[in-house]
């Protein structure tokens, strides 16, 4: 199977957790919206859930879809997130917002019973950090909070290119009107000290760790299968 294959069976398997009547939660990203599609078929054929997702984007491909949507207000407590990522650890811990979306990803996480990540193997890792991690900034004081990113990187022993994320020649900017800045500090082997130290940053807005959040995740691997991965004690 190629990539996008094994996207598609990792949707497939993760779709069977999904019951009639669930608040989901719904992610941004190519294996998302593998997701999306899938889903979409269920509630055509009668299946009841009703969706928040996470970015325009996935909005989008809902409506286009036929997939009933909420919003977080509207419907602030969720049963389940089911959502990509571009790095798993052996503790579940990921990196997210190679798609942009990782604020609006980890507000509906944080609101969800449950999580649910969709793979194929290759994001699997050892320790994260070989994917560029993201970080949302607020525009204002740019300058100042990458120097503050750079310090506290190096307190923490890591280094690396700090570069903002462009789209067409034009600085990326998020659903939340915020900038990205792709750290690429390499294995990151302290990831809740590094998140605590860019959480006490002001003009860092969120970042692509997403700690403790994922229950499980649904890996699809050529010659394998579909797996399901829970985190080593």
């Amino acid at each position: 199977m190629d990539a996008k294959q094994l996207k598609i069976e990792a949707a497939r398997v993760a779709l069977e957790h999904v019951e009639d009547g669930m608040r989901l939660g719904i992610g941004t990203g190519s294996t998302a919206e593998e997701f999306v599609r899938l889903l979409a078929v269920k509630v055509a054929d009668g299946l009841s859930i009703i969706g928040v997702p996470t970015s325009e984007r996935t909005a989008a491909l809902c409506t286009e879809l036929g997939v009933p949507l909420s919003t977080l207000e509207e419907t602030p407590e969720l049963d389940l997130t089911i959502d990509g990522a571009d790095e798993i650890d052996p503790q579940l811990g990921l990196i997210k917002g190679g798609g942009g979306a990782l604020l609006r990803e980890k507000i509906v996480a944080a609101a969800s019973e449950k999580m649910l990540v969709i793979a194929d193997a290759s994001k699997l890792v050892d320790t994260l950090g070989k994917f560029p991690l993201p970080i949302e900034v607020n525009e204002f004081g740019l300058g100042a909070t990458k120097i503050a990113i750079a310090k506290v990187a190096a307190d923490l022993g890591l280094e690396g290119p700090l570069e903002i994320r462009m789209t067409n020649g034009k600085p990326f900017v998020t659903d939340g009107g915020h900038l990205i800045i792709d750290a690429s500090f390499g294995r990151i082997p302290d990831t809740r000290a590094l998140s605590d130290a860019l959480h006490a940053i002001p003009g860092v807005v969120e970042h692509g760790l997403f700690l403790g959040l994922a229950d499980a995740a649904v890996v699809a691997e050529a010659g394998h299968g579909v797996r399901t991965v829970r985190a080593v004690a």
